[in-house]
């Protein structure tokens, strides 16, 4: 049994109030697959799903791009061997010559540990900070969040929200679609 919420209403404003969407709410992981697939092939493009847990197959679903982050992570890898490296070689070499029993001021077995620890960190920042970015976090608004029962995401429950700004959406017909896709609830969010 599907529980269908009218389109929200703002009484303060007397009129309808701005349409974020329509989610619709699932059970299973395998519902919301389902439901992102049946959805790509009715036509809507502008949707997103919310999940406890990366669900194996939604991405493809949502025909979300691959990520670029490896890419980042490598880029940034190598920066971090070269920034190690030289930093040592600069102040051994360049700045600071020191010969210790006769051994070459250029050791580059004594840089292994540092260049190792640079990289590392450098990679780890960018990691974070490029998935923070992405996320689109810190955010402390979302429109999604207006969903009833929209806090059980990070617990048992699996949303699809088909937004209001996708050219194929239409708010009768998209609530048809949702409800066919047989979800636990289908609800308007408002802005």
């Amino acid at each position: 049994m599907s529980d269908v919420a009218s389109a929200p209403h703002d009484a303060a404003a007397g009129g309808a109030a701005e349409l974020y969407g329509l989610a619709a709410e699932y059970a299973a992981p395998e519902q919301v697959v389902s439901a992102a697939e049946a959805a790509q092939r009715a036509g809507y493009r502008v949707m997103d799903a919310y999940t406890p847990y990366p669900v194996e197959g939604l991405d493809a679903a949502l025909s979300q791009p691959s990520s670029k982050l490896g890419f980042l992570v490598l880029a940034a890898g190598f920066a971090g061997i070269i920034l190690g490296y030289g930093m040592q070689w600069y102040a051994s070499v360049e700045f600071y010559p020191l010969n210790v029993g006769g051994r070459p001021l250029n050791s580059w077995p004594n840089f292994i540990v540092i260049t190792f620890e640079v990289t590392v960190l450098l990679t780890a920042l960018t990691t974070a900070v490029v998935m923070l970015l992405r996320n689109g976090l810190p955010r402390p608004y979302h429109s999604i969040f207006n969903t009833p029962g929209f806090e059980r995401v990070s617990r048992d429950r699996f949303f699809l929200c088909i937004e209001a700004r996708d050219p194929s959406f239409d708010l009768a017909g998209t609530r048809a679609f949702l409800e066919d896709t047989g979800p636990l609830a289908v609800v308007a969010v408002e802005r």
